[in-house]
């Protein structure tokens, strides 16, 4: 049968490394990404992460917070990614349950809808708000996020992973 992959138990998360990597993903927004419309919003998919995985910790109150964060940042309409970011954390953390019995592939399919939805709606306030349609390109940005999902999940349970020591001395 070939080497199995090992087990691991998760440690409770630290709210340190949850603010970092919202943090870092902020920061990875703001980089000018050419071209801009293939970039993932990291924002957004670490806020899924978080609202999947830690729905008591990480939720529309973080979404709203970050968003307003990323449209001050960016220069953009206030309140336009506040919102879009508190839509995708409540349907996150309404889907978490759900999301977190599949494989990280179907959790990345899961996700990409997720992405999508948040994109059109974000997409629906500019032009709400005055904007010109830039595109249908623009909507491969959350499919190239939900592909780097796998990734993402992975280095943000780095902390919190604990290989299973097996105790021969324990009766149990």
């Amino acid at each position: 049968m070939g080497a199995e992959r090992p087990q691991y138990i998760l440690q409770p998360v630290r709210v340190g490394w949850i603010v970092a990597s919202f943090a870092v993903s902020l920061m990875l927004n703001f980089v000018p990404w050419q071209p801009a419309a293939l970039a993932p919003d990291f924002v957004a998919m670490t806020l899924a992460f978080w609202c999947v995985r830690q729905p008591r910790l990480v939720g529309l109150g973080a979404g709203w917070f970050m968003g307003l964060l990323n449209d001050a940042g960016s220069g953009v309409l206030l309140g336009q990614h506040a919102l879009v970011y508190a839509l995708l954390a409540f349907g996150a953390i309404t889907l978490s349950r759900r999301i977190l019995w599949f494989s990280v592939w179907a959790q990345a399919l899961h996700v990409a809808v997720l992405l999508v939805l948040a994109q059109a709606i974000g997409l629906l306030v500019r032009v709400a708000a005055g904007a010109e349609f830039p595109g249908w390109s623009l909507f491969a940005a959350p499919l190239i996020g939900a592909a780097l999902w796998p990734a993402l999940s992975f280095v943000l349970l780095v902390p919190q992973r604990r290989p299973v020591e097996v105790d021969e001395t324990r009766p149990i």
